[in-house]
This record gives C-alpha cells, structure tokens and sequence, in this order.
C-alpha cells in the first residue's frame, strides 16, 4: 500500500516524557542540571540522574532550600530545571518570590502532579499553582494539553534565559498517538525525536466552528482538558445543527494571548475556559482581561470559567475525581448548553441541580 509499517507505540507518561526531554536537552548542553526535593523517582529526575549524576542534585525534604540553590545556580550561567510537585512548591512560595521572581531569574520550574492525582488524595493535587504562581510579575507560566506539547515546551523554556519560568502537567500517562491523532489530527505515526521551541505567550485554535449556524460557542482550555474540549465540541454539534464550536488551546497563562482571547469573544456568542485548578487560576485572568478591555459591556458575550469546586476532592481514580469536580466532557458540553438556552440531560439530573464548580 506504500504505507509505513510501525509498532504500535506505547503511550508514554508525562513524567517520563519531560525526564527524556530534559536528558536531551542537556546531552547538547552541559550547563543543564536537575533538582528535586526528596522526590527523584516521582519527577522523574532519577532517571536524568543515571545519565548525567553529576548534574543532578537532591537537596531531600527541602523544598525552600531548592528553590534558592537554582537561583544561585542561575546568577552563575548554569540552566536549572527545578523539578519539584506542584503542591509541595507552595513550601518554597518566599524563596520563588525573593530569591528568583524579583531577581528575574532564569529557573525553570517543572511542576509535576498539576491538578487532580488520583487515589494520593487532597495533599498531593496540584490545584493551586495556577493561581499561586499566576499572581507573580515576571514568570511565564505554560501547561500542555498533550505529550507531543510537553516536549515542545522543555524546549521552549530551556531557551528562555531572561525571566523565570513554569511548566505544569499532571500524573498519569499521556493520550497516544491514536488519540492525539484523532481529536488533535496531528498526522503523526510516531512521536517526534525532538520538541521545537513555541512562541511565548502564543496559543492555537485546534477545531474551528462550522460555518452557517445561528449560535457559536468557544472552548478555552489550558492544559490537558483540551482532549474533553474537544470531545464535548464534537457531541454539542452533532446534537445541535445550528451550533458551531471552536475549541482552542490557551498553551500559557502568563503572558496571555490576549489576541486569542479577543478573537474568540468577538467572533462567537459563548466563551468558556476549562482548567485543571482552583478559583484564581486561568479563567480569572482571562475574565479580568476581558473586563478591562470592555468585551463584556454589552452584553453579548457569554463567559464562563470552569474550574476545580472549593472544597478538597477525595482520593480515587482521576476520572472520578475529574467527574466529581465537573470538568469531564459531559459537563462541558452542559454549560455550553445550558448558556445557549438548550434542554441539557445529566442522566438522573439535570445541570441546574448540579453544583457550579466555585461556592
């Protein structure tokens, strides 16, 4: 048939995922080094040490103390990648201020376990960084929505060397190429060998609307709901002939693609962000943005932030947790619904009897 015949491709988690791209970059660069704080194997960093043992560093149940000795290492030339849990960096929150944010620093945090971790329960999510980290002058702050943009982010921010950065991406194994190729159509038939660097602050559109309906909703996601996003786009046009849906991957939180943000509330009726954090997080700035600018004045948008509820999500599978947090697809594709005046069914309830994911 003339076509490539390949093995199927083991779907890879997002762990080991930055560990192979962080040995890459340093395998062309020698002034790369890693950092963790009691947590090798968990990061992934365990496996950068068995390649490079003198680059890598754990200062143990020290989170502060990692944070400063990547901004010394910084102040020298060196290229730190500080792999630590998004919630375990909340111990270091001064040190990230003081010693690498108003420095101007260039440490690049890798925040592993970013939103819900499944059955290691309310201490390890990572709900918070978002916002946590959000609020800080100076640092850019990216989630990916895939392992092909995982890797393209450690290359993007290895290149960054005038400001701190931030990559988070959750627990667990990636989507594949089956599904990367089916929601995203990548065309891939195996995983690049490389990342390539991203524009900073730049996101993309991955499914416009159709053409020639009377209602247009738009689906902002950052991180790793864009493969929902997509989904619950799919189901609300099948469903609804006279709706269109654009789903839209935010890629940074900080810089924001403000002009993203501006074509999709000018250009459709609904606007909805979806992230895996709390209150403050993505959706706030993206409203916030929207205020200032008066895109809201008139009332013809609709926007909607979609994020973790307030209150702690007990252990279980991510799937539950996702569920009980109301950012699966189904859930989606109701507020999509629900601010286009159409019937949602939730199975036994209805959306209105749900709780909205904020108090």
């Amino acid at each position: 048939t003339g076509k490539k015949l390949t093995a199927p491709a083991k779907t890879p988690s997002y762990t080991s995922v930055f560990a192979d791209s962080l040995i890459d970059l340093a395998a062309a660069d020698r002034s790369v080094v890693a950092i963790t704080a009691a947590m090798p194997g968990g990061t992934g960093v365990d496996k950068f040490g068995k390649r490079f043992p003198k680059r890598t560093f754990d200062v143990g149940i020290a989170e502060q103390h990692a944070v400063t000795f990547a901004a010394g290492l910084a102040v020298e030339g060196i290229k730190p990648f500080c792999a630590i849990y998004s919630t375990f960096l909340q111990r270091a929150y001064d040190q990230l201020i003081h010693d690498v944010a108003i420095q101007k620093l260039p440490v690049r945090f890798i925040l592993d376990r970013a939103g819900l971790v499944g059955n290691d329960g309310p201490t390890h999510h990572g709900s918070f960084d978002l916002a946590y980290i959000g609020c800080i002058p100076g640092i850019a702050l990216c989630a990916p929505s895939d392992e092909v943009e995982l890797r393209n982010m450690m290359r993007t921010i290895y290149e960054v060397d005038d400001k701190p950065t931030a990559l988070r991406y959750p627990r667990g194994s990636a989507l594949g190429l089956d599904v990367l190729n089916d929601l995203f159509e990548y065309g891939l038939d195996e995983y690049p060998a490389r990342g390539k660097a991203l524009p900073l602050g730049k996101g993309r559109v991955v499914r416009s609307a159709r053409e020639d309906v009377s209602s247009r909703v738009a689906i902002l996601s950052l991180g790793t709901r864009l493969a929902e996003s997509v989904l619950a786009a799919r189901a609300i046009e099948g469903a609804h002939a006279d709706v269109g849906v654009t789903v839209a991957d935010a890629r940074w939180m900080k810089p924001l693609d403000t002009a993203l943000v501006a074509r999709l509330a000018e250009e459709h009726d609904v606007l909805i962000t979806v992230e895996e954090g709390s209150i403050g997080g993505f959706g706030d700035h993206v409203l916030h943005y929207l205020s200032l600018g008066g895109f809201l004045d008139e009332g013809t948008l609709k926007a909607r932030p979609m994020v973790l509820p307030d209150k702690y999500i007990e252990a279980g599978s991510m799937g539950e947790q996702y569920e009980e947090a109301g950012l699966s697809q189904r859930f989606i594709e109701a507020t999509a619904l629900r601010l286009l005046g159409k019937p949602v069914s939730m199975g036994s309830s209805s959306l209105a009897d749900e709780e909205p994911t904020i108090a």
